[in-house]
């Protein structure tokens, strides 16, 4: 397996991880009768996420913001996988964006501005540094 592949199968575990960082402390503060309901708008009155405190609901966003990060990310992994173009360069790559999603998390649930969006800038540089050294 390539570097780029191994990183993109740890990023999905992070994904993982990331969830259960944002479902247990969210289930602890709404209770299953709501976080297990078909969450009909009528019935939750306003978005999960909008009921959660502030640091669950941090949570919240960094694992959707990890979710289309992860989207890139993986078309990055196989454009090089598929292209035959994985390098040194794009193995770098892949592991700076796996380190900055990684760092984010605590980054995000902290609020540590402007440290969050610079360590967000770092992961998204990588990943198009990846596609665009593909493409040479």
């Amino acid at each position: 397996m390539t570097p780029e592949l191994t990183v993109l199968a740890l990023a999905g575990l992070l994904q993982g991880v990331q969830f259960l960082l944002m479902a247990i402390p969210a289930n602890l503060e709404l209770g299953p009768g709501k976080t297990a309901s078909p969450r009909d708008p009528g019935r939750l009155g306003k978005p999960l996420i909008e009921q959660v405190s502030v640091k669950t609901g941090r949570l919240f966003r960094a694992l959707n913001n990890h979710f289309e990060g992860l989207i890139l990310f993986t078309l990055a992994v196989v454009v090089v996988t598929l292209g035959d173009k994985a390098t040194g360069l794009s193995a770098a790559c892949a592991w700076t964006y796996l380190g900055a999603r990684v760092l984010y998390i605590p980054a995000y649930y902290f609020g540590l501005t402007p440290w969050r969006s610079v360590i967000w800038m770092v992961g998204f540089a990588a990943t198009m540094l990846m596609i665009i050294s593909a493409l040479f």
